[in-house]
């Protein structure tokens, strides 16, 4: 029975908030709320930002998964330490890292400063930080999936005459690509709900850098009604994406 009650206890503990969100969230106003253009701008914000975010996740990412899961080379190891670090770095500590790479007085920021090329408090640096912040967990999936390819299929194909190029593109990437899907679902949670490193590095600027989370923060000094409709809307989200996440896994419980 303690373990019931103990049980119950922590469920409680992580349903309530969300259920009594929802409670406040789910009225009448929710509707014309959703449509104010404070709210449509930071629903507009977020969807370029991190689907931008995702394709450069995508284009960048997959090759750096490809090459540590087959490949060993001296500091390998270290590499993919490092591209794991921003998952356990403090947000804030990622957004004064990004300021003082990409900031006007920043290691390349005063280059590009000079090339008229201005990243800081711009939406170039919301997706910046979003790419900084979420892009490891795409990798990591990624790494993931190309290891868990049989090789044997590969090999397979380049002996019926594939090019390295066309094995990856019919055999590889079909084969990896649930573990590739799971990690952009993840990629995009993260994207999505990042908010220390953006206000720090992008700031909060209606309709150019303010995310639906810096949105929520801003209106929370304000006017509760918008916060409540973004949070709604982003507890929704969140829920479709961890249920999306789990069926891809039941479907590969090896990952």
């Amino acid at each position: 029975m303690l373990l019931v009650a103990l049980s119950v206890l922590l469920v409680l503990f992580l349903v309530l908030p969300t259920a009594a969100l929802l409670a406040r969230g789910l009225t009448p106003t929710l509707l014309p709320t959703l449509a104010s253009p404070a709210v449509l701008d930071a629903l507009r914000v977020s969807l370029v930002t991190t689907l931008t975010t995702l394709a450069l996740t995508v284009a960048l990412g997959t090759p750096v998964a490809f090459l540590l899961a087959r490949y060993r080379f001296p500091g390998s190891t270290v590499l993919d330490t490092l591209l794991d670090l921003p998952v356990v770095l403090p947000p804030v500590v990622a957004g004064v890292g990004l300021l003082l790479t990409f900031g006007r007085t920043g290691l390349l920021g005063a280059p590009l400063e000079l090339a008229g090329i201005s990243v800081a408090f711009s939406p170039l640096a919301v997706v910046l930080a979003q790419l900084f912040t979420s892009a490891p967990f795409y990798v990591r999936a990624a790494k993931a999936g190309f290891l868990a390819v049989d090789r044997d299929v590969e090999a397979a194909a380049l002996t019926d005459g594939a090019s390295r190029w066309a094995a990856f593109w019919l055999v590889t990437w079909p084969l990896a690509f649930p573990f590739l899907l799971e990690g952009l679902v993840l990629c995009w949670a993260r994207a999505l709900g990042e908010f220390g490193a953006t206000i720090l590095f992008a700031g909060s600027l209606q309709g150019q850098t303010r995310t639906v989370t810096l949105a929520i923060y801003s209106a929370l000094e304000s006017d509760l009604a918008p916060a409540l409709v973004l949070s709604t809307v982003m507890v929704v989200v969140a829920f479709g994406l961890l249920l999306t996440v789990r069926l891809l896994a039941s479907r590969h419980p090896s990952s």
